[in-house]
């Protein structure tokens, strides 16, 4: 799968906006700050790669079969799990009892 030049810029915003909503919105919720690095690193990574993961050939096969842009996508998630967590912790340190 190739991504074109104008698609990944629009990718990495749209990957890191979904995970800092979801990751404040779960802070604000469960009045913690990194669970949804932990969720991220966890769950969803391995998840994803368990789906993908192909039998037939060997990790090394694996790995190498995603591209520049999986990559890309993955760290722009993981940048808004975290940018998430460091609004909350920012906010509780101004004084903002409601996060």
């Amino acid at each position: 799968m190739t991504v074109e030049l104008l698609q990944l810029p629009i990718l990495l915003l749209l990957f890191f906006v979904l995970l800092f909503g979801i990751g404040f919105i779960l802070n604000m919720l469960l009045k913690t700050t990194w669970f949804p690095i932990y969720v991220y690193m966890i769950v969803m990574i391995p998840a994803v790669i368990y789906w993908q993961y192909d039998n037939s050939t060997n990790l090394w096969g694996n790995v190498s079969g995603y591209q520049l842009a999986d990559y890309l996508t993955a760290a722009g998630g993981f940048i808004g799990a975290y940018a998430s967590g460091a609004t909350i912790k920012t906010l509780r340190t101004k004084g903002y009892r409601m996060f």
